[in-house]
């Protein structure tokens, strides 16, 4: 649903083989993922959400005129609430929004999709200096306990806990045309991790109620989420004079370890139109990212379907080998 409206969701299957088919042509080589259980998932995400998101479909389809996809109609004032019995009432708890449908092979997909970015963090681990996970479900609109815009597992956060768990020291930096909701809320009040994204203004784009650059964190985490809103429309040149600024403060952080989520949906052409990166530009996105120097996880994140998407992920991966 948006405007009011039950529209084709943008976030289709085909997207994987456009975005295989681009890496390829950049000299990437794809494995598939190991199952590394439950534990890291559930070192970032609560064990009463990986419950609901588990059962939440069959439960759904119990009740008698349900659709086939679990959406929520009703959504609590406060989320220190009373936590209800209800399927209805539970997918109004931990769904955000109507862009996050739960469907039979939902639980599935985001567990393989958590995984393939576990994947990458263990080729790091291995030696590798970069990894490219090909995520699908995306996952930084995910918080600890709730799904929202595309997400039900936060694919990066997972991750990025998982190699700080192996002793390393990770920055997570978001690209995606979307602000990294989740991914703030996940380590708003945590010292372990920084959290960047630079993203279109929400004032007038979905997240609408995260993402200004006053939301700098909390407790022990202020001063470790930085905020880089940009005006809708930002080409080439003004997206890379703000990224030296997130680069800086990666470095300033000491990360020995980065991990990007990396969203092609700031491109010119994506439907969702936020921002304007070009096809060349994603190249000089990749080159000034390299510029970092440590190893570096790509966590796939937005970028939906046009003929330019293939392009702009093998742009990417060019240019930050290059780099």
């Amino acid at each position: 649903m948006a405007n009011g409206q039950p529209l084709r969701n943008p976030e289709q299957p085909e997207r994987i083989r456009h975005l295989k088919d681009g890496a390829s042509r950049a000299g990437a080589v794809f494995q598939a993922p190991r199952d590394h259980g439950r534990g890291p998932i559930a070192a970032v995400h609560s064990p009463e959400y990986l419950t609901f998101l588990e059962n939440i479909h069959a439960r759904w389809k119990r009740i008698e005129g349900a659709s086939d996809e679990v959406i929520p109609n009703i959504h609590p004032d406060s989320r220190g609430a009373n936590y209800p019995k209800s399927a209805v009432g539970q997918a109004g708890y931990h769904q955000a929004d109507t862009a996050c449908p739960i469907a039979e092979g939902t639980w599935e997909a985001a567990y393989w999709s958590a995984q393939t970015a576990l994947e990458g963090a263990d080729l790091l681990l291995g030696g590798e200096r970069a990894a490219y996970s090909l995520c699908r479900p995306p996952g930084h609109h995910a918080f600890a306990d709730l799904a929202g815009g595309f997400c039900f597992l936060n694919n990066s956060a997972i991750a990025a806990d998982y190699l700080r768990q192996q002793g390393l020291k990770p920055a997570i930096l978001d690209v995606d045309v979307h602000h990294g909701n989740g991914t703030q809320g996940i380590f708003y009040k945590r010292n372990d991790v920084l959290t960047i994204s630079l993203h279109a203004d929400p004032d007038r784009f979905y997240p609408f109620f995260w993402g200004s650059a006053q939301e700098r964190g909390e407790g022990l985490g202020e001063g470790y989420n930085l905020n880089l809103p940009l005006p809708r429309g930002t080409g080439d040149d003004d997206y890379l004079a703000v990224l030296k600024t997130a680069l800086a403060r990666v470095r300033n952080f000491g990360a020995d370890v980065v991990v990007i989520a990396l969203g092609l949906d700031s491109h010119e052409n994506d439907p969702l139109q936020g921002l304007s990166i070009t096809t060349p530009g994603f190249a000089r996105l990749g080159a000034a990212i390299s510029t970092l120097g440590v190893p570096t996880l790509l966590v796939q994140e937005g970028g939906y379907l046009s003929d330019d998407l293939g392009n702009n992920i093998e742009n990417f991966l060019t240019g930050f080998e290059g780099g």
